[in-house]
């Protein structure tokens, strides 16, 4: 009897133990797939912002096979193709007014910051903003504002691997996402794939919505600022056209300058530029809103603020244009793996 009870004692002894041990190395797997995480955050972003851009020549490529009836294969390669040479010949042709507009801000810029200055002292509220500005605050906000732009390859490095991504996306896409479905568990597989199309159609609402966007901001703001006469118009209507890729604060960015040159000329003329931003804004989001609102899965404003400021000081700027689609893309996630599940 006591023979038989040993094995049995000793069996159990080590079943408990591999627990104990198969419990240490999900933990430690976890932890080291964290760091792994936290190191690589920004190349995650960047797989992100190269899928994006990749829909964008799907989409764009679709659209010429459509129009042409041309083979699949040569539409996305016009597709590619054509956009790089269309922003090739559009900073060709557009480069040297840039600059020449980029330049003239540059030294208008100081007077226009000290005409505000002087302005801005004759109120009590404006006091009171300079006086914030002027103490340790104004290090904090530049400091902060520094870690916001910083990135782990530097802009230009970024943009190349974007795009080098984008275009081995766009040039064979299912390898990808069958090379993803093999890793799920059968049982899963049709829970993965509805969960990546759900995501793929977020992700074309957004990009359709955001490129509609940009293209009636900068529109609107061109036509607004060239009648009121102020200088660059060219280059605030593309800088308020690129940082509506940041909802809620690219806006309020992207007016600054061309407010701070409109004081030049008087107040009523700054307030007056304001109104053609805000207004500009407003006739953007009731028009695209509407037209991306049956695809696009509902966001709260508060989460995607707060998601913003996360991202942005997680990986800068990248991260905060980001944002809003990773998002999307956690709320898709959650949904599928869990909130479908506790329903049933």
């Amino acid at each position: 009897m006591n023979e038989n009870q040993i094995p049995e004692k000793v069996e159990k002894e080590l079943s408990y133990k591999q627990k104990v041990w198969q419990t240490v190395a999900i933990v430690v797997l976890l932890v080291v797939v964290m760091l792994i995480a936290r190191v690589a955050f920004n190349v995650l972003l960047m797989i992100l912002a190269g899928s994006l851009i990749a829909v964008y020549f799907h989409g764009l490529g679709d659209l010429i096979e459509r129009k042409t009836h041309l083979n699949r294969t040569f539409g996305m390669i016009l597709s590619i193709a054509g956009s790089f040479i269309l922003l090739g010949l559009t900073l060709w042709f557009m480069g040297t007014e840039i600059q020449n507009q980029v330049s003239l801000l540059s030294d208008s810029l100081p007077g226009t910051i000290q005409t505000a200055k002087a302005k801005m002292d004759g109120g009590p509220i404006g006091k009171k903003v300079l006086a914030y500005f002027a103490d340790d605050n104004s290090d904090k906000i530049f400091a902060t504002a520094q870690k916001f732009f910083n990135t782990s390859f530097g802009v230009l490095g970024n943009v190349y691997v974007i795009l080098l991504l984008a275009v081995f996306f766009t040039a064979n896409p299912s390898i990808y996402k069958d090379g993803m479905l093999k890793l799920i568990p059968k049982r899963n597989k049709a829970i993965a794939k509805n969960s990546i199309d759900r995501i793929s159609l977020v992700l074309k609402a957004w990009l359709k919505g955001t490129m509609l966007s940009m293209l009636l901001i900068t529109i609107l703001i061109a036509i607004g600022l060239t009648i009121m006469g102020i200088q660059g118009v060219l280059v605030l209507s593309l800088l308020t056209g690129m940082l509506k890729l940041i909802p809620n604060f690219g806006s309020t960015v992207a007016m600054i300058p061309g407010v701070l040159l409109a004081l030049m000329a008087s107040t009523d003329t700054a307030i007056i530029v304001a109104l053609i931003y805000i207004v500009s804004q407003t006739v953007v989001s009731n028009i695209v809103t509407p037209l991306i609102q049956k695809k696009m899965i509902n966001l709260p404003p508060a989460l995607t603020i707060i998601s913003q400021v996360i991202m942005g000081t997680l990986s800068g700027v990248l991260g905060i244009i980001l944002a809003v689609p990773l998002l999307a893309i956690i709320i898709i996630l959650v949904d599928e793996l869990y909130v479908k599940k506790i329903e049933i």
